[in-house]
């Protein structure tokens, strides 16, 4: 069973004491954080070679006030005790090199494969101190960034109805009549129309609710060019979603890319150009079907276990009570 934290001042009204006092008192005798071997070092690095697994994550979280933390963990844990391999200050390549080269080298030659993003900086660190792991590129990164790009036109094409209902408004005013703007048979106005639009891009056809068909089908008839950005968005969640190895789903990035090419838009084009320079951490993908999706889950229990205790004051105590949970 997975251990919760909770924040000493919520022992408050069930136990009648002052919660600050007894923060003081876990921290400075209770916890044992005095004692921690790890304590002069704990803010720059920590690195715990036991939880060293088959299959890794390697991805970067914000402790506090937006300062980044390298954080390398085990799959096999669920997110559970012995979860955290290593944490290091910042996303500096060489600082994560030389922590996680504590470990010993027969030890890293163990990990057979390890998840990361696109960051260069990952992608050198893994091929480093992991030599015979295979390096697989998030499949969700990739289709983030498409969706983006889509996202991207549809906010553009935002701001251009916004113009040019605001001409049209003073162009009313000027004249003396009463503006009002045109309306779809589903209710809404341009702007509307583009505002709303906005979660239905995101979801596969087939998840669309019969309104969404609706505006969808609107939006897609004018605007031509964001009917073809979600189909490139779509096709590309497609191929993860329905190959299942590694060259059949090499032949359809393949055809993405042409359709990339003929579609001419900007932004997909840089994110063809980005696959195809990765491309063969990207098809690892269909090794294990392996993604970052648990360093992503084990970000977010970061981010409560910060926000049960209000924020981060003494990010080294922080790093202790975390690393007792998860270490």
């Amino acid at each position: 069973m997975e251990t919760k934290p909770t924040s000493s001042r919520s022992l408050e009204t069930y136990y009648h004491i002052n919660g600050n006092t007894f923060e003081k008192q876990y921290k400075e005798q209770l916890s044992g954080y005095r004692q921690w071997s790890e304590l002069s070092h704990a803010d720059e690095w920590l690195v715990f070679p036991k939880n060293l697994g088959e299959s890794i994550c390697i991805d970067e979280t914000s402790l506090s006030d937006g300062e980044l933390y390298t954080i390398v963990t085990n799959r096999a844990s669920r997110g559970g005790k012995g979860c955290i391999i290593a944490i290091v200050q910042g996303v500096k390549s060489e600082d994560v090199i030389n922590t996680l080269r504590l470990i010993p080298l027969e030890q890293r030659e163990l990990v057979k494969e390890i998840t990361l993003d696109f960051s260069n900086g990952m992608n050198l660190i893994a091929r480093r101190c992991f030599p015979r792991a295979i390096r697989t590129i998030d499949r969700f990164h990739m289709q983030k960034l498409a969706c983006d790009a889509l996202q991207e036109m549809r906010i553009a094409h935002r701001w251009d109805a916004i113009k040019a209902d605001n001409e049209a408004r003073n162009k009313a005013k000027s004249l003396g009549i009463e503006y009002l703007p045109a309306c779809y048979d589903n209710g809404d106005t341009l702007k509307q129309l583009l505002v709303r639009s906005r979660y239905l891009l995101y979801k596969s056809p087939d998840k669309w609710t019969p309104s969404q068909k609706r505006r969808s089908e609107i939006l897609f008839e004018v605007f031509p060019d964001i009917r073809e950005a979600y189909s490139l968005t779509h096709s590309l969640r497609q191929i993860f979603s329905r190959n299942t190895i590694k060259d059949a789903a090499r032949l359809s990035l393949a055809r993405w890319y042409d359709k990339v090419e003929k579609a001419g838009f900007k932004s997909f084009s840089i994110i063809g150009n980005t696959l195809y320079e990765n491309s063969e951490q990207v098809l690892n993908f269909f090794v294990n079907r392996a993604t970052n999706a648990f360093a992503e889950s084990f970000n977010a229990k970061i981010k409560a276990f910060r926000a049960t205790l209000r924020g981060v004051i003494d990010i080294k105590f922080f790093l202790f009570r975390l690393t007792k949970l998860y270490a």
